[in-house]
């Protein structure tokens, strides 16, 4: 049978047609897939009163914070929320939040030139300086943006954000209103013809975000709209890296500055070069007046709209950690530098496996002010000269050793020389009435992994300071810490922990205090309980903190996510 030429381009042209309709509404069906993603979070404890350590009674008995969170994505469009609990708020948190209710909720649609979100949304400008929207769970901080937010690429290379709105506070908003623009250009992306190729990559940026607040005050006469601007630039070569800031803002009297008229200013600095085997960071910068509000007479972490980088080390430990060091945003001047290195493997320090050195110090003073008060307008003005270092807020510098033995056994050593200006640091005043801290710690983690998924940890620490004679009965002077853990297998983990405060300048204050912990993993999912006392004490996560106070009894968390 002779089939006709033209039978044959006509079939072979409906199966080309056939097989291009079929990708594409593949392809559309792919673009349509729905997803459904969330997450629990439950903690809770039981309290009970001890004098010895200072835990409070608790009338409620037991506290809780739980909160759930479902997002849902279809294509272009996702949208989603997060259900939050305190019955009531576990102690060491703002007793504000209090109660429950849907505290987030936003949609959001995403093409290749427009992304919109109307609702809650979190959003960064750079390195915070204008504006940080974010969340940080350990301390229950949530400073998100309840609006609409606009981001744009209208060609390759730019990128254009602009947002309004108020942000949470608690269970409600606040009363201020949050503007902001932020425009981004990657320079080798926009001129990719030319640039594109280069080792060099430049991105230049820049950013204002204002806040409008009525003025109420029956005395002062205080700016209703307040703006920053800043600029900045981040310069990589091969693995050199160049980050820069700069911001100015207006005067904004505030609670948080004892409502001076000075203007504010920001510089943020950071360096880094890595290779095999070695790597050094260098970081610097100057704060002077930055608190920044979308309400003026906000305290603690309420309200905050932007972000001041931490130029400090954030330890994991609980010893180095004793006494963090919060960012002064009244005034502080400071820096950080860090070199990591790998001694190779096979030489004499090295032995088989090699061995991790990572050397850091980090230092922070205040500025050097000059105050004037203006009797005529019943204003506050102060001076600072840039050049110029007031007093020692903090230092650390530690060095830290990891080495591998054998294929069962690894250690941790690390030593730390603190200083800490408590009256600053925690309470903003030379007045406060207590000593400056000198701290030297030590820290001795040894690992036997016993088999693949099985391992004993053992923790040992020490705090070593002289106590302090004006407040003794604060948990104060030496620590030691020893901790011993288990994980018979992938999923379970048991652990005892003990802190003792020998060096207490008051003897009953000479206390042990004992944890118990065990916990299961599976997946995605996390069960843990923990029975014994906490220390008071302060807990910060990149330069923002909140005080920890002592607790004795049972504590519950469970986390899962889908």
């Amino acid at each position: 049978m002779r089939i006709h030429f033209t039978t044959i381009t006509l079939v072979i042209a409906c199966l080309f047609l056939s097989s291009r309709s079929f990708s594409q509404i593949s392809q559309q069906v792919n673009d349509e897939l729905s997803s459904i993603h969330g997450n629990f979070q439950f903690d809770g404890q039981y309290y009970r009163p001890d004098s010895a350590i200072g835990a409070p009674y608790v009338p409620e008995k037991m506290l809780s914070n739980a909160f759930g969170q479902v997002s849902y994505t279809r294509g272009k469009f996702s949208a989603g929320g997060r259900y939050e609990s305190y019955n009531n708020v576990m102690q060491g948190f703002d007793k504000r939040y209090k109660g429950q209710g849907i505290v987030n909720r936003y949609m959001r649609y995403k093409t290749n030139l427009l992304d919109i979100t109307v609702g809650n949304f979190y959003e960064q400008f750079g390195s915070g300086l204008t504006l940080r929207a974010y969340e940080e769970r350990g301390l229950l901080y949530d400073n998100s943006i309840d609006g609409i937010r606009i981001i744009s690429n209208p060609i390759k290379g730019i990128t254009i954000k602009g947002l309004t709105g108020k942000q949470r506070s608690f269970f409600t908003i606040g009363p201020g209103i949050v503007r902001g623009f932020d425009g981004e250009v990657n320079i080798n992306d926009l001129f990719d013809s030319v640039l594109g190729n280069k080792k060099t990559k430049v991105i230049l940026g820049g950013s204002f975000v204002g806040k409008y607040q009525q003025d109420q005050d029956p005395v002062y006469n205080l700016p209703e709209n307040v703006g920053v601007f800043a600029g900045r630039m981040n310069l990589t070569r091969g693995g050199f890296n160049l980050y820069t800031e700069y911001a100015s803002k207006n005067n904004d009297p505030s609670f948080q500055n004892n409502l001076s008229y000075h203007d504010g200013e920001a510089f943020f600095l950071s360096t880094s070069y890595a290779t095999k085997g070695f790597a050094i960071l260098l970081q610097g910068k100057r704060i002077d007046n930055m608190s920044f509000r979308s309400d003026r007479d906000a305290s603690l972490q309420n309200l905050m709209i932007n972000y001041l980088p931490a130029t400090t080390k954030q330890h994991t430990y609980l010893m180095p950690a004793y006494y963090p060091y919060a960012t002064q945003p009244n005034g502080e001047i400071g820096g950080m530098g860090e070199i990591q290195f790998k001694v190779p493997r096979n030489s004499i320090l090295g032995g088989h496996y090699g061995m991790d050195v990572t050397i850091n110090f980090s230092v922070a003073h205040g500025l050097k002010e000059h105050y004037l008060h203006d009797t005529a307008y019943g204003r506050n003005f102060y001076s600072a000269e840039w050049g110029a270092v007031g007093e020692q807020y903090y230092h650390d510098f530690f060095i830290e050793i990891n080495k591998k033995f054998t294929k069962k056994w690894k250690m941790t050593a690390l030593y730390s020389n603190q200083f800490y200006n408590k009256n600053m640091v925690q309470f903003g005043s030379d007045n406060a009435g207590y000593n400056n801290i000198n701290s030297n710690i030590g820290v001795l983690d040894i690992t036997y992994k016993y088999k693949s998924s099985s391992a004993i940890r053992l923790e040992l620490q020490g705090l070593f300071t002289k106590s302090d004679p004006l407040h003794p009965t604060i948990a104060n002077g030496s620590w030691g810490v020893g901790m011993l853990e288990w994980t018979p297998n992938s999923h379970w983990f048991v652990a005892v922990l003990d802190q003792y405060n020998y060096g207490n300048s008051n003897p009953a204050m000479q206390l042990h205090y004992f944890l118990g912990s065990v916990g299961y993993t599976k997946d995605a999912h996390r069960i843990s309980i923990s029975y014994g006392k906490q220390r008071a004490g302060i807990f910060c996560v990149g330069g923002v903190c909140r005080n920890v106070p002592a607790s004795n009894g049972l504590s519950v968390s469970i986390t899962t996510s889908f």
